[in-house]
């Protein structure tokens, strides 16, 4: 991606916060394990109201206060895998100690320095992702960096933290969470603002990524690792990016919200030459609407009103464009969706919608609206609608003074959409229940450093001969563990190379789930299995892919007895001299006047009649040699 700003000449300040499941036996502060169950499965269920609480300062986090405007019932699914510790009706228990080294060897991986005591916070969430209202997490390390093609980043926080409940369905009114997921431990991983550029960022993130896989102990999947990106530019304002999943769109996240910020401060620019400004009056425009033939407008008529605001000098300017295909006007309407709306409709944008042009006259006659001015309104139930419209105004004063700090949703196009206010110090507070636990230097000195992928890429180069883009491929390969079995198993055997197992793994397996094959079905012991087939020379290399396939469709089969269903088991090689014997002299003409050059056109009609049941290897051998013996005669 190419650099669409001068991103150091507008004070680009730029920091990551990677969020990474563990993989570990237990959850983290109970003895559950971390198994994602199918939601259909649940054993029982519950459900909660959560409300906001004061910090001991007496404080009360704006994030929270915001995400508890709309009264919602959570409804959690329980399992026989999950404990009253996910219930939130058993004190949690203490810290699961494989969690704490596998935290401890990431920050080693990091160059950090580790805390003396662990002390567990809680940080409050009432959006009904946990049934307590908070999240426990604990600082871990602090002060270390990264190594990047433009110099260090540096590595400010480590956060040991359970992870939150995973949204099943939001029925409005209600969202039901599933609550297997619910304590699975993760780290939190948080930069500094040292991220120059996009490209820079997708870098830092890729390298965190490597060192976090390189442990052997961290999830893989859709989910289990998510980008959160910090981004500010000099006269705009500190915004967090929330849930980012594909490592691919953080250049174009990075570039969006670079491009918002800049349109936003132009905005502001224009709204001031104006003398812009938002008036606080709601105005109820409901009688105008009474004829309307707007379906949107009639639908709401039914149950609420129709409410309008006035927004002095806005005119053409709600309706800009600051991301692409994202207007101010929908800044606007994200906001007034906290409040339980599903959209706002303004000036800029009408007649439309079934809204006739009569009837903006009349209703910017009703709110006194200038040239330059532009109305925003909504139709919904009155407190819904109500909400909205102050909602909108603080937006509106908001994009008066630039760029407001807040929490926003990256989107797949890589836009954000406003999610909550940014979190302030009342969200933290101390958890009481849990003991704090000691991390003394003889303890962190004791915990493995764990090898790099990089390195252990290099290292299969060396060892197994494999090529450069095979060795990477497998490193960054969930198959890893699988291929270093194999190697292990059968390192003597010449017939089991490195390059066979690799290919097998990350290119056989693709192909088969194109066609439609549920390789998901496929355990490590199948493929052990094939191998050991493969080493006593019971079925050839050509029968790995059919092989695999019968399995994946019948899981309870060996390799021997799919073999043996598909008629691949080995044969006797009398039999396949006699043949090759046979072919040589249909074809002794053509062998006399090519020699040792007839050996390639001669392996086509007999790996025809033997593929899958004799290895090529051999019967590149077996014709040579029966070629030289016919040629010599």
């Amino acid at each position: 991606m190419s650099d669409k700003f001068d991103y150091a000449g507008l004070g680009l300040k730029c920091g990551l916060e990677i969020h990474q499941q563990l993989d570990s036996k237990q959850k983290l502060f109970c003895r559950c394990p971390t198994l994602i169950r199918e939601t259909g499965e649940s054993t029982y269920e519950f459900f909660r109201y959560l409300r906001p609480t004061a910090s001991e300062m007496g404080e009360t986090d704006r994030a929270a206060l915001e995400q508890s405007k709309l009264k919602r019932k959570y409804v959690y699914k329980g399992y026989d895998t999950t404990c009253l510790v996910e219930n939130d009706d058993e004190p949690p228990k203490e810290l699961d100690r494989e969690v704490l080294g596998i935290a401890l060897s990431i920050s080693k991986l990091l160059k950090m320095k580790p805390v003396d005591q662990v002390h567990v916070m809680r940080k409050i969430v009432v959006d009904g992702s946990n049934t307590s209202g908070f999240q426990r997490t604990a600082f871990l390390a602090k002060d270390g960096h990264l190594d990047t093609s433009v110099g260090p980043v540096g590595v400010g926080v480590l956060c040991l933290e359970e992870e939150a409940c995973q949204k099943i369905e939001d029925r409005g009114d209600s969202i039901i969470y599933s609550l297997d997921r619910l304590g699975i431990p993760l780290v939190e991983i948080g930069t500094d603002p040292d991220i120059i550029s996009p490209a820079h960022a997708k870098e830092t993130a890729q390298q965190i990524g490597m060192l976090l896989r390189s442990t052997g102990k961290v999830k893989r999947g859709l989910g289990t690792i998510r980008q959160d990106v910090n981004i500010s530019i000099a006269k705009g304002a500190r915004v967090e990016l929330k849930g980012v999943q594909a490592l691919d769109m953080i250049e174009t996240i990075v570039e969006h919200e670079v491009e918002r910020q800049v349109n936003l401060l132009a905005i502001r620019d224009k709204l001031l030459e104006r003398h812009a400004s938002a008036c606080d009056t709601v105005f109820d425009v409901t009688h105008l609407f009474k004829e309307t033939q707007s379906k949107v407008i009639k639908k709401a008529l039914k149950k609420g009103k129709v409410l309008a605001i006035l927004l002095r000098g806005f005119a053409d300017f709600v309706g800009m464009e600051i991301q692409p295909g994202r207007r101010l006007g929908t800044e606007f309407s994200d906001r007034a969706k906290t409040s339980g709306v599903g959209g706002i409709f303004h000036t800029d944008e009408l007649p439309n919608y079934g809204i006739s042009e009569d009837e903006v006259r009349v209703l910017r006659e009703a709110v006194d609206a200038g040239e330059n001015d532009a109305v925003v309104m909504v139709a919904d139930a009155e407190i819904r609608a109500q909400g909205a419209m102050e909602s909108v105004i603080v937006r509106a004063k908001e994009a008066l003074d630039g760029v407001p700090e807040e929490t926003r949703r990256a989107l797949p196009d890589g836009n954000s959409s406003y999610l909550r206010p940014l979190p302030g110090a009342a969200r933290m507070y101390p958890e009481t229940d849990v003991p704090q636990t000691e991390i003394s230097a003889d303890y962190f000195g004791s915990v493995d450093m764990p090898e790099l992928l990089t390195q252990r890429a290099k290292r299969f180069e060396s060892d197994y001969g494999l090529h450069k883009e095979l060795s990477e491929k497998i490193v960054y390969s969930t198959y890893l563990p699988l291929f270093e079995d194999i190697m292990q198993r059968f390192a003597d055997n010449p017939d089991i190379t490195a390059t066979l197992a690799v290919r097998t793994l990350t290119g056989t397996l693709p192909e088969l789930r194109r066609d439609g094959v549920e390789v998901d079905n496929l355990e490590d012991c199948h493929f052990t299995d094939i191998f050991a087939r493969l080493a006593e020379g019971e079925i050839a290399r050509e029968a790995i892919d059919p092989i695999l396939r019968a399995m994946a469709h019948n899981p309870s089969l060996n390799a021997k007895d799919a073999a043996e269903e598909l008629g691949l088991g080995g044969i006797d090689t009398e039999n396949l001299e006699e043949f090759i014997e046979s072919v040589i002299l249909e074809r002794q003409d053509f062998v006399r006047e090519k020699g040792l050059a007839a050996i390639g056109p001669l392996m086509g009609p007999v790996m025809a009649e033997f593929r899958g049941k004799v290895d090529g290897k051999i019967i590149s051998d077996i014709l040579k040699q029966k070629v030289n013996k016919y040629i010599d005669l």
